[in-house]
């Protein structure tokens, strides 16, 4: 799985950068064969105001399905990333569940109609 992260308006330092990757890597273990790429955004959105403005945006690319986005904004970049790859993973499980679901519906479809 490729994982691109980005920083908008401050230095991204390694710990925060490993602690990204680590966390996806774990979030999106289960569904690790259907994901082509993921893009991680964090920002401040207010700069040095301060206040819950630390972004955190995740954008995965999965194969043969749509993509899932999660935004999330907190008070700590940390816990925003957290938060972000936590819901991304559950997101990502469920579309793949979903679409594995409806293809063995297909699949399986009765051969004949049931009598009355």
């Amino acid at each position: 799985m490729r994982i691109d992260i980005r920083a908008n308006g401050f230095a991204l330092t390694e710990a925060l950068r490993d602690h990204a990757a680590r966390r996806l890597r774990f979030a999106l273990t289960r569904a690790d064969e259907h994901v082509r790429w993921v893009a991680v955004h964090l920002g401040d959105v207010n700069g040095p105001r301060g206040g819950r403005d630390k972004r955190c945006r995740i954008r995965v690319m999965l194969k043969d399905r749509p993509d899932v986005v999660i935004d999330d904004v907190e008070t700590d970049l940390y816990a925003a990333i957290d938060r972000a790859a936590n819901r991304a993973g559950r997101s990502v499980a469920r579309c793949v569940t979903r679409q594995n679901f409806v293809t063995v519906a297909e699949l399986h479809e009765p051969s004949a109609p049931l009598a009355p």
